[in-house]
């Protein structure tokens, strides 16, 4: 591929319309597999538990008052938890439950948000405060790409006089924690895209059972509480991986019950007077293939009974609507691995709102997995 600009050595310069000429005719996910989960747990040094277990979806009924946000609120739960190495609790669950797996085979890995990042470029529109400056760091191992984020800050606290929602307190009253002292589930999920396969990380709000029985008058006592906990087979044996070969200050527990895909879902909360649109949500739904969607409407913290909705047909449908973008978006991913390869491993991607314009910079960096991942 050829026709970027060249600034100058070491950098490349893309702009929006640049890539049409590049976009294949056609671009949909297709062969997506559910391949691993974690959760982080609080603990003096980072922890995750393999599976893991997202949370259970276990609405209220009624109306409830619920206080408004507070307190610290993760941005990236890996990168706070774990800064030496954000990426190494995807590849040691991947291993864990995949001895096998055989990375040579995948050709982008990264975190959701990295690619809604890039995917909102081609369209800004599709980013919901305005497309803002963003950076993505760029790795090749043999022939695979890895994509770090690269957040400012990686968590904020909410003081006492600051309104950011009730998003959070939602979720800790509509859903019950499946992992002793779990602070996020994260799954990881194949698929393929244009020609390309990617191995893509994301949060996960929760799951589903019977959608049925989705909905209960009460919360559950601490004995009913024991007896869902003790139906999951959960295991706690708290093994850190033993392996004496292993330099990683990452602490491994099996731990857990994995949830099939088709349960996941992402909740959203929204004040009664502004329905959220699903074209509003649809792209983040879309990258991490989140077939169920909760919307949750409230007048001063006061929520009405939410339901669950099972928005595969429709994501679909935002897919083939939005080939421009997606078309647009396989190319510019094309191009950064073209150019990274090229330059011997390494890059930087950076967005600059004023130049309105995606920057690729050749750079020197160490590594950002563990030694003994690369040998995998």
């Amino acid at each position: 591929m050829s026709g970027f600009k060249m600034t100058s050595e070491g950098i490349e310069e893309i702009s929006r319309l640049d890539l049409k000429p590049f976009a294949p005719a056609e671009a949909l996910i297709t062969d997506v597999k559910h391949l691993a989960s974690y959760n982080w747990i609080e603990a003096s040094t980072p922890t995750i538990a393999v599976p893991g277990s997202p949370a259970q979806w276990s609405p209220l009924s009624g109306l409830r008052q619920l206080k408004k946000d507070s307190g610290l609120v993760y941005i990236s739960q890996n990168a706070a938890r774990h800064p030496d190495s954000p990426l190494e609790p995807l590849f040691r669950s991947l291993y864990i439950e995949h001895p096998s797996f055989d990375i040579n085979s995948i050709d982008i890995v990264t975190d959701r948000n990295n690619i809604r990042k890039l995917l909102s470029f081609t369209k800004p529109t599709l980013s919901k405060n305005n497309l803002g400056a963003f950076t993505i760091q760029v790795d090749m191992a043999a022939q695979t790409a890895i994509f770090s984020r690269d957040e400012t800050a990686t968590y904020e606290v909410i003081g006492p006089g600051e309104f950011r929602g009730f998003g959070h307190e939602f979720e800790k009253a509509y859903k019950i924690t499946r992992v002793k002292d779990s602070t996020g589930h994260h799954r990881i999920i194949s698929y393929r895209l244009g020609g390309l396969s990617f191995l893509v990380r994301h949060e996960t709000d929760g799951c589903v059972g019977d959608l049925k029985s989705s909905t209960k008058d009460e919360r559950p006592t601490e004995e009913n509480l024991a007896d869902i906990l003790s139906s999951l087979t959960l295991t706690s044996e708290a093994s850190s991986m033993d392996e004496s070969s292993v330099e990683s200050n990452l602490t491994i527990k099996r731990e857990g019950h994995m949830a099939p895909r088709e349960s996941t879902l992402e909740i959203k909360t929204r004040v009664f007077h502004k329905p959220l649109e699903l074209t509003e949500v649809a792209a983040q739904l879309w990258v991490s293939q989140t077939p169920k969607l909760v919307r949750a409407y409230h007048q001063r913290g006061i929520f009405s009974t939410p339901k669950v909705e099972d928005v595969t047909a429709a994501v679909k449908d935002w897919e083939r609507t939005h080939q421009d973008a997606i078309t647009k978006l396989v190319a510019l991913i094309k191009c950064i691995l073209r150019v990274t390869r090229n330059w011997g491993g390494s890059s930087t991607v950076r967005y600059d709102p004023l130049k309105d314009k995606l920057e690729i910079t050749k750079v020197e960096r160490t590594k950002v997995l563990p030694e003994d991942l690369y040998s995998r």
